[in-house]
């Protein structure tokens, strides 16, 4: 039914909004056997089943100590015990068959019950992640009944579902990338010091010219 509603609605819909609707799928019974719920359920089943077989089974031996006795004194009973002794057992057996019917009914309601709570968790996990991705419809795919899903449409949402119900923890997302460590600032390079410019090589002093003495200067 639910595959005759996912092809009905890739039918009706245009093609441009086909191409971005997406559908869930998951295993139902396979996550609901792993709820501790379940497993709670399943252990509280296999006590009731204890109670009702051993029911049955003292049931069985009281009727076979009684055929026995049948069968040992059927030589000496008169006709009428041989009556009621055989009525007996056959009451015995009638209601040993039918404690025996009436109890897999009972065991069938009492899983019934015990099941419809775990069940509904389960249907409600479903349901919050169906609406918080805003998926068209979930899908149970178990025992192969939908042998091919479009990747592009189809998403397995079985651990989506188990985070909801608390079997798994939801990843961890990585930390955002930390800038590392900057180098320090270098100062700009210096230019090198020029030598100062030495003063060009002057010519070495030459004395000045002596101013000859006239003769009769001297004389005089």
């Amino acid at each position: 039914m639910m595959k005759r509603l996912v092809f009905l609605i890739t039918l009706l819909l245009p093609l441009s909004i086909v191409a971005q609707v997406q559908f869930g799928y998951l295993n139902y019974h396979t996550i609901l056997q792993e709820m501790p719920e379940y497993a709670q359920a399943q252990q509280e089943l296999t006590a009731l089943r204890a109670k009702y077989e051993a029911e049955s089974t003292r049931t069985e031996e009281e009727f076979q100590k009684k055929f026995v006795d049948f069968l040992q004194g059927q030589k000496d009973f008169p006709q009428s015990i041989m009556q009621k002794r055989q009525g007996e057992l056959q009451a015995l057996m009638d209601n040993g068959v039918q404690f025996r019917l009436q109890a897999q009914k009972l065991i069938a309601q009492a899983e019934k019950d015990l099941l419809a709570e775990v069940e509904k968790r389960l249907n409600r996990a479903i349901l919050e992640v169906g609406v918080e991705y805003g998926y068209a419809c979930i899908l149970n795919v178990e025992e192969n009944s939908c042998p091919y899903i479009n990747p592009v449409m189809g998403v397995d949402v079985s651990d989506f579902v188990r985070i909801k119900l608390g079997l798994i923890e939801p990843p961890t997302p990585e930390p955002a990338a930390q800038p590392g460590p900057q180098p320090e600032a270098q100062p700009a390079a210096q230019p090198e010091a020029q030598p100062a410019a030495q003063p060009e090589s002057q010519p070495a002093t030459q004395p000045e010219p002596q101013t000859a003495t006239p003769p009769n200067a001297a004389a005089s």
